[in-house]
């Protein structure tokens, strides 16, 4: 099945994204031996593990017992062994006997990953920072589990093209990959799409996004933290560890973008951005605004805006403009220029829980869900649209795509590494 991953991994990709990936194409992958499908019958337990004990990790753990009533957690991994602790504790206090890991079950360091992909779990959760996702998301695969992935799945496109790989991989070995890209779960949006898809607003002419928000957590560096820690603890302000807000937030916004033009990649992307309140240097090296336009085929444009800066004006929505009216996704709303208009009245539903009820519904009964191709768009868009502002130049989806900047550190250890640079639109060159 041909898609963007016809293009092989950079050389240049570091050992952490190429130990646990070996892949040698269609031989390779046709030479996988698929999984036994032991829970058909939905009576046997499923034991999961979660893979980065952070937050929006733990609140992914107690999803997943939401998610399916025969469910054990079984398995946690972090980078950081206080963080493990931590989320054991609270995840105990949370989940009684949903929890049921011991010392033997609970692996830490970079390569902790590697130790999960040997238990008995059935389900991994990848919720560590993105950067780490395409070699775990590969290592989980070919290691026959199902996997929860959150967003975004790469920070570059070396990254995305081996995403693609493992997509493909996990296909034909008829694995699960739901993506942590949860709007489309939510029963109010995905109903509103519909309508729209319908045409019930007429051709699709501009898709509005905005994610407009406040700040975000920081930590404060330690006396005994070395670079590297600094910046995998605070990796939000990481380029090379969280793709920059527009990959690692705004991505949702720009996903319903990717879902209403029918999954298909942008063409091009024309872009701003840069760094007005995060001028210290504590800040890495992200933007907190950007302001990207992406060309999508019929001539369908998408204009999308996210900043992260407090004190000011917030507003989260995508805004459908139509040839016979408007729509608002979140808003659950259809407005028609000739007709009677629409809004949702359905029933809610927890869109976190509800990805995790369909992931073990499609195990049970075989009918696995693969979201790979729109996670991995999705994350190449956003990707694109940071290309595009970065250096100032009109980016396509060709050249996105074929991109060999990779953003792999020199060594994965606890020391003195580079502190990246902040990007400067015509200046900072496309690789």
């Amino acid at each position: 099945m041909p898609n963007e991953n016809s293009t092989p991994q950079s050389d240049s990709r570091r050992d952490f994204l190429r130990k646990s990936a070996v892949v040698g194409g269609a031989a390779a992958v046709g030479s996988l031996n698929l999984p036994r499908n032991v829970h058909a019958a939905g009576s046997d337990m499923l034991k999961v593990a979660l893979i980065g004990c952070g937050g929006r990790g733990s609140g992914a753990a107690k999803n997943a017992t939401m998610g399916d009533e025969n469910l054990k957690v079984t398995v946690l991994c972090d980078i950081f062994p206080d963080v493990l602790a931590q989320a054991r504790e609270r995840l105990g206090r949370a989940l009684g006997d949903r929890l049921e890991v011991t010392d033997e079950t609970c692996f830490s360091g970079f390569d902790g990953y590697k130790q999960v992909m040997e238990t008995d779990v059935d389900v991994v959760l990848l919720c560590t920072p993105p950067h780490f996702r395409p070699a775990q998301l590969r290592a989980a695969i070919e290691a026959g589990k199902h996997v929860f992935c959150e967003k975004p799945v790469a920070v570059d496109a070396p990254g995305c093209r081996h995403v693609f790989e493992t997509v493909e991989m996990a296909r034909q070995k008829n694995l699960s990959i739901v993506s942590g890209l949860c709007w489309r779960y939510d029963p109010k949006v995905k109903a509103t799409v519909e309508k729209i898809k319908e045409g019930s607003i007429g051709d699709i002419v501009a898709v509005h996004e905005t994610y407009l928000t406040g700040t975000l957590w920081y930590r404060q560096p330690q006396p005994d933290w070395s670079e590297m820690e600094n910046q995998v603890r605070n990796w939000l302000y990481y380029t090379w560890l969280s793709g920059d807000h527009t990959a690692e937030q705004h991505i949702h916004s720009l996903d319903k973008a990717l879902w209403i033009n029918d999954d298909a990649a942008p063409l091009s992307c024309e872009a701003v951005g840069g760094r007005l309140v995060r001028t210290d240097a504590k800040w890495g090296n992200v933007y907190d605004h950007f302001g990207m336009t992406f060309e999508f085929p019929n001539s369908v444009k998408t204009f999308a805006f996210c900043r992260q800066m407090a004190g000011c004006y917030n507003d989260v929505n995508d805004y459908i403009l139509g040839s016979n009216g408007t729509a608002s996704i979140l808003g659950g709303t259809v407005t028609p220029k000739k007709g009677e208009a629409w809004k949702y009245d359905g029933p809610n539903a927890n869109m976190y829980d509800e990805e995790h009820k369909a992931l073990y519904a499609g195990i049970r009964s075989g009918n696995v869900i693969n979201n790979g191709i729109y996670m991995t768009r999705s994350t190449m868009m956003a990707i694109m649209g940071r290309m595009a502002a970065y250096t100032g130049k009109k980016v396509t989806w060709d050249m996105a795509i074929n991109s060999q900047e990779d953003m792999t550190p020199k060594t994965y250890e606890w020391g003195d590494v580079e502190i990246p640079t902040v990007a400067l639109p015509g200046k900072t060159k496309f690789v």
